[in-house]
């Protein structure tokens, strides 16, 4: 996956979030967005993953040397925000099955493989509404980082992880990330500082 900006801009009425920018993001690679808070980072994730349209500029999509249009990016990207919600009605295992009716797991991993790699064999059929924050965020980063897409976006990776959490997260992703565009929007070094040095600073 490969993405080009070109003099791209988000404004939300009067307000610029972000300006003319410019930039090419290369597949095999991990971007780092950092800024400070209120700086528009999850807005820039959410512009590039089609989440929301840009106000002015061209966002083009090649996924090997074909171009996406934006109407299709999502089914070539994963997520794993805070403001992206769970279906807490359903247990882990529906969840899943759930999930995997519009995206596959990469590697051809099971339901119950998926349950092992995030740790939670004890939760599989607990609903996810009984999960601590700390279990819901290994499951959104286990669906993001497993599911078989060639675009990653992880937002604040480590929020609500404890220490365990947090060393299965630098495990896990440093796993899932060959042959991937990855991009990571932090105001923690320890999130991406062993991952990369491309550094895109939203102001």
């Amino acid at each position: 996956m490969e993405i080009i900006l070109k003099n791209v801009g988000k404004k939300f009425v009067y307000d610029w979030v972000f300006r003319k920018i410019d930039f090419k993001l290369n597949n095999n690679e991990i971007y780092a967005i950092i800024g400070p808070n209120g700086s528009g980072k999850s807005t820039f994730l959410q512009v590039l993953s089609g989440m929301q349209p840009s106000t002015e500029g061209e966002i083009i999509y090649k996924e090997k040397d074909k171009i996406i249009t934006s109407d299709k990016i999502f089914k070539y990207v994963t997520i794993a925000a805070p403001y992206l919600e769970l279906i807490e009605e359903m247990t882990l295992t529906e969840l899943l099955n759930f999930h995997l009716q519009f995206k596959n797991f990469s590697s051809n991993i099971s339901v119950s493989d998926f349950i092992d790699i995030i740790r939670l064999p004890k939760a599989k059929n607990k609903t996810i509404n009984f999960f601590s924050s700390g279990m819901k965020q290994r499951l959104k980063l286990g669906l993001a980082l497993y599911s078989d897409c060639p675009f990653l976006i992880l937002d604040e990776p480590s929020s609500n992880l404890d220490k365990e959490g947090f060393e299965w997260y630098k495990e896990e992703i440093i796993k899932n990330s060959f042959n991937r565009l990855v991009l990571i929007a932090s105001n923690q070094a320890q999130e991406y500082d062993f991952l990369t040095e491309n550094i895109i600073k939203i102001k």
